[in-house]
């Protein structure tokens, strides 16, 4: 079998990382090239022991480089691109919409362009075995209410915040290229992920981070907000299923089929820790902040496309899932001091000796 060359963009980050380590292990008949420009929230001590795997390449390089990219694409001899790399945190996103802009739908375009560019052997004609999975978000399908039924591809998209309109945007491109130039790509959009490597300006590691520092927890409004949380290597296994089987064209929602208020998390961890760790971690540390600017009230996602079309569902139920995220934590206090203290930026100069 041939070898596949996969680029995964954003592999330095929570999810990009999470899926490089699963399809190292899930198939040995494939070459990655991470591509990371290493923002704040790109960490390579999140693939810490592949420094040295012959499978495994590492290329410091922003999306939005048109030349670099290019290069790489020959360089490694690319069939498949898989991006990751987004700006995330929708309150940076409030503050400041121009990075998300950049690198959400600049970038998104620069790789199609380089892509169609590299893989096409005629009009409308790709090479055999070429593949770009574009990987979004639930936020793009706005906000449900309480009583609505979840989401599905068909959801007219209505995203309320700067980051969630350039996560659509791109996937508008996605659907453009595919339409217009048959371009081989699949859309992914999936739920809140949770698991090991997450930066920890996000909510379950914050919550821990500052549990264990004894420091307020700050909840938006009454906490009452809604997620549909998906364990990070249930969601890698997913994004698998749509590399190997997905239809080009297609989108393919993720869900986790565990939604949760925020002060449900918030107190799932507080008892853990509470009762296993330091009894001094208690509600008290919770502070109920002024909302969000255009706070989307409730996530829900309907897999069952990807379910009938591809055999997936998600194996982690969110009793466990939660318990094996707070036990790493607890276990990697060290890899979260690095993160907090800004440490884990020298770990780049640190491996490649700049």
């Amino acid at each position: 079998m041939k070898m596949k060359n996969i680029i995964v963009t954003g592999g330095a980050g929570f999810i990009g990382s999470n899926f490089v380590r699963y399809i190292l292990n899930a198939n040995k008949e494939v070459n990655i090239v991470n591509v990371d420009k290493l923002t704040y929230a790109g960490n390579l001590e999140n693939l810490k022991g592949l420094e040295d795997n012959p499978r495994y390449h590492f290329e410091k390089v922003d999306i939005c480089d048109k030349v670099a990219i290019e290069d790489i694409m020959k360089k490694y001899e690319i069939d498949t691109i898989i991006n990751f790399a987004a700006e995330s945190h929708v309150d940076r996103s409030i503050k400041d919409p121009t990075e998300f802009i950049n690198t959400n739908i600049k970038g998104t375009q620069n790789l199609l362009d380089i892509a169609k560019k590299s893989w096409e052997i005629g009009e409308d004609s790709y090479k055999e075995g070429t593949k770009y999975i574009q990987v979004s978000t639930d936020e793009v399908y706005g906000s449900l209410n309480i009583d609505d039924d979840c989401f599905e591809e068909t959801t007219p998209l209505n995203p309320h915040s700067p980051y969630s309109a350039s996560k659509a945007s791109a996937d508008m491109l996605v659907k453009a290229y595919h339409d217009t130039y048959k371009f081989p790509a699949c859309i992914t959009r999936c739920s809140n992920n949770y698991g090991p490597y997450q930066f920890p300006e996000k909510f379950i590691p914050l919550i821990m981070n500052n549990c264990l520092k004894h420091k307020s927890i700050p909840v938006y409004g009454d906490g009452s907000n809604v997620r549909d949380w998906l364990y990070v290597e249930d969601h890698c296994a997913a994004i698998y299923k749509v590399l190997e089987n997905g239809r080009f064209g297609e989108v393919y929602n993720i869900g986790g089929h565990n939604e949760r208020t925020n002060m449900q998390i918030v107190n799932i961890i507080i008892k853990y820790l509470h009762e296993n760790v330091d009894s001094q971690i208690d509600e008290s540390l919770i502070t109920h902040v002024k909302d969000r600017k255009g706070h989307d009230k409730r996530y829900g996602i309907n897999p069952e496309k990807i379910h009938s079309e591809l055999g997936w569902l998600p194996e982690t139920k969110f009793e466990d899932g939660i318990v094996k995220t707070i036990k790493w934590y607890l276990d990697n206090k060290e890899w979260l001091e690095n993160i907090v203290s800004g440490e884990y930026e020298n770990y780049y100069n640190k491996m490649y000796k700049i």
